[in-house]
């Protein structure tokens, strides 16, 4: 997860995952609420993809869907919420005791696994949370994982 191929593309090591805390930061986008619009799920059917009404996925048609068909967050960022699972640069931890306080990567190797951020179109809206967390297993595939990437100016 560390080495990405735009890096090795472009000769550089600007690029790679968000930190965990980078990733709730721009989720929210400024604001202090359970999701980037609100703290109900009310709105969820307008800014994600997520399995609002059971098991069968009405609102996302049972698939993953191009990013930015929903509105976007207060900072432009589309698909926060629902759509695929995302990866995070920080290994699994139960808590947050003895995290890093700044903001970085916390990386230490107690886990294989990694933590994923903003549910899937699969998952109920609760999932979809900008501070609900997952743990991924590190060598996990699946159609409703994903990543985006920060570049490190």
């Amino acid at each position: 997860l560390h080495g990405l191929e735009l890096n090795e593309l472009e000769n550089t090591d600007e690029y790679r995952l968000p930190t965990e805390a980078e990733w709730e930061y721009a989720c929210k986008a400024g604001n202090n609420t359970d999701f980037s619009f609100t703290n109900e799920a009310t709105d969820m059917d307008e800014y994600g993809w997520s399995d609002s009404y059971g098991w069968c996925a009405i609102n996302a048609n049972g698939t993953t869907h191009f990013v930015g068909e929903k509105k976007a967050n207060a900072w432009g960022l589309y698909d926060m919420h629902g759509n695929v699972w995302e990866w995070i640069q920080d290994n699994w931890h139960d808590n947050y005791e003895n995290a890093p306080a700044d903001g970085t990567a916390w990386e230490e190797e107690n886990s294989s696994n990694r933590v994923g951020k903003g549910g899937s179109w699969m998952d109920g809206p609760n999932y979809c949370k900008s501070a609900f967390r997952g743990s991924l297993d590190a060598d996990s595939t699946s159609y409703v994982l994903g990543f985006r990437i920060v570049k490190d100016i």
